[in-house]
């Protein structure tokens, strides 16, 4: 009996050792991140799989909803918002550690499903026309894009005139998704996303300029929970290298020390 004790003790404690060898890491990041966040971590697993073996998980959600489910307790590492507001308001609150740090700024298209139907380029002035019956935006009550969207239309002062064909998704990426299904004829949604593998060949987009806008700030933020989390750390130093920093242009997001125009 005590020989087995042993070996049954022995083997807890390789046990604990992988589990501690295999660090792990919770993020939850704004839907406009999906393709971009999703490209860089694969590239740190890879770079950093022999030496830490980090097991990264990604929750993706409208940036007002993380933030409450992080002032809830929900367990995230990382905290990725499409607007640097929610991370400054938990920073306030006492829910992180260290900086709020600005990762990029986004931008917001029209975009639309290409259809040999479509004479015209897409500009705004396509969200006006009768045959344009839905208009798909993001919840702007707690999706920064949304908000930026009503923004742009005001600006362009044809909310009014367009605002019974809004349709809102719980955030941008359910929004987007309306109009890949031909649930709306249109939608203004991320740029990262209407340049995605899914989207780029599939539809066609306008930029909207950023002046008709308040600027998308967008910023991250290490959670109380974190606070030791080394990879938690090793992720956000990551995402200055070359690498990580072309993976977000790739995806449309200016640095914020940009011109947003």
């Amino acid at each position: 009996m005590r020989r087995f004790l042993v070996i049954l003790f022995g083997i807890v404690v390789l046990c604990l050792h992988s589990i501690s060898f295999a660090q792990t890491l919770q993020i939850a990041a704004a839907s406009d991140l999906k393709f971009a966040l999703d490209a860089v971590v694969n590239a740190f697993e890879s770079e950093h799989n022999s030496a830490q073996n980090p097991k990264i998980s990604i929750i993706y959600g409208s940036s007002g909803k993380l933030h409450t489910q992080i002032m809830q307790g929900a367990p995230y590492d990382l905290f990725f918002s499409a607007d640097v507001a929610y991370p400054n308001a938990l920073k306030k609150q006492g829910f992180v550690v260290g900086e709020v740090l600005p990762y990029g700024v986004g931008r917001i298209v029209a975009w639309r499903l290409k259809s040999v139907s479509h004479t015209q380029p897409i500009t705004l002035q396509s969200l006006t026309e009768a045959s344009i019956k839905h208009i798909a935006i993001a919840n702007p009550a707690h999706a920064p894009y949304g908000k930026r969207a009503t923004e742009a239309l005001m600006h362009l002062g044809i909310m009014e005139h367009i605002k019974s064909k809004l349709v809102f998704g719980e955030n941008i990426a359910q929004a987007t998704q309306f109009v890949q299904t031909g649930n709306a004829e249109i939608g203004i949604i991320a740029l990262s996303l209407a340049l995605s593998p899914t989207l780029a060949d599939i539809g066609e987009y306008y930029l909207i300029p950023g002046t008709y806008h308040s600027a998308l700030i967008q910023g991250l933020v290490i959670t109380k929970r974190a606070e030791n989390n080394q990879i938690a750390k090793d992720f956000v130093a990551y995402l200055g290298s070359d690498v990580a920093r072309k993976i977000f242009l790739r995806y449309g997001f200016k640095w914020p020390n940009s011109e947003n125009s």
